[in-house]
């Protein structure tokens, strides 16, 4: 298993917010849905993009942007325009004032704005829950990453297009997976540009001695390793194999394995029928009191409670 592949293994949207939204000059939505990540592409038109302590950036046709919660952010025609809408969680959207503003602007199937004429389209993605995202992915993001048209496979992109004002069995499965098509084809395209910007355990990978070990504990973390099992089947040191771990990474190995176990228990979580022994199991804890326990202690709550936030229009549980 890759660096990459490590990386983008983890998005899993589930229901999902998907809208195209349509605007003519002047246009100005403020986000305050508190999303960990959104994908904006621009469909036709351009837009600017404004964060609180960034610059304004302008995106043009077919560049897209994915913006790293929970912080809110502007999309407007012109940095002068004042909001005209104010985008809420669930993607319920209201006037500065107040005033519901979702039948108003409904233009149909998933298809918001000001007319299906307008000047300016935008599609939009919303991760609406923290578990479709692993940490580590959020963790090696900056706030705000854009891409020009010429920097990536718009192919993805054409295929959310065909489909978000579709209505048939299946669309929202079918629209969950184009948009982690995507999210990856994006993020595929920005990690090779832009490498540099890893994370030190993204960039560790490339190690002959912690690359290898990364990729042992990926491909089966269930597994009882230890330092030492670790550092023999390396045939390094233990004492070396933890300091260049460590060093490297950032984290030491048992630490980075606690962590990749919990992101896996917290996407098995997510379906209702699975009990938590065989989560437990499939994870490499002895028993659900184990698992449930190192939950509670790295994550701030219970995979019961995790469980309960996961589910579709429930507030996840926070620390």
């Amino acid at each position: 298993m890759d660096a990459l592949v490590a990386l983008l293994e983890g998005p899993r949207a589930r229901g999902a917010f998907l809208v195209r939204a349509l605007v003519d000059p002047p246009w100005s939505l403020r986000v305050m849905d508190g999303a960990p990540l959104t994908l904006v592409a621009v469909g036709r038109g351009s837009a600017w993009l404004m964060r609180e302590g960034a610059p304004p950036e302008r995106l043009g046709a077919e560049d897209v942007v994915i913006v790293r919660g929970p912080d809110p952010y502007v999309l407007a025609d012109d940095p002068a325009t004042p909001p005209q809408a104010v985008i809420h969680p669930g993607g319920c959207a209201r006037s500065p004032a107040g005033e519901d503003l979702c039948d108003a602007m409904d233009l149909g199937v998933r298809t918001w704005g000001w007319s299906r004429s307008a000047e300016t389209m935008l599609l939009v993605g919303t991760y609406r829950m923290r578990d479709e995202v692993t940490r580590r992915l959020l963790e090696a993001l900056p706030p705000a990453l854009v891409l020009r048209r010429d920097a990536w496979d718009r192919r993805p992109l054409a295929l959310l297009h065909d489909e978000i004002a579709r209505d048939g069995p299946g669309q929202e499965v079918l629209l969950d997976r184009l948009l982690d098509l995507l999210l990856v084809a994006t993020l595929r395209a920005w990690f090779a540009r832009r490498a540099d910007a890893a994370p030190a355990w993204f960039r560790a990978h490339a190690d002959p001695v912690v690359g290898t070990a990364l990729r042992l504990l990926h491909e089966n973390p269930a597994h009882p390793w230890t330092v030492a099992a670790l550092a023999a089947r390396l045939g390094v040191s233990r004492a070396a194999f933890a300091r260049r771990f460590t060093r490297l990474v950032g984290e030491p190995p048992m630490t980075y394995l606690t962590n990749r176990r919990l992101d896996l228990a917290a996407e098995l979580l997510r379906d209702p029928e699975t009990t938590l022994e065989t989560v437990a199991r499939k994870v490499g804890y002895g028993t659900a009191f184990a698992l449930s326990a190192a939950f509670k202690r790295v994550r701030g709550v219970s995979p019961r409670e995790h469980r309960q936030g996961a589910r579709p229009g429930s507030p996840t549980p926070r620390p």
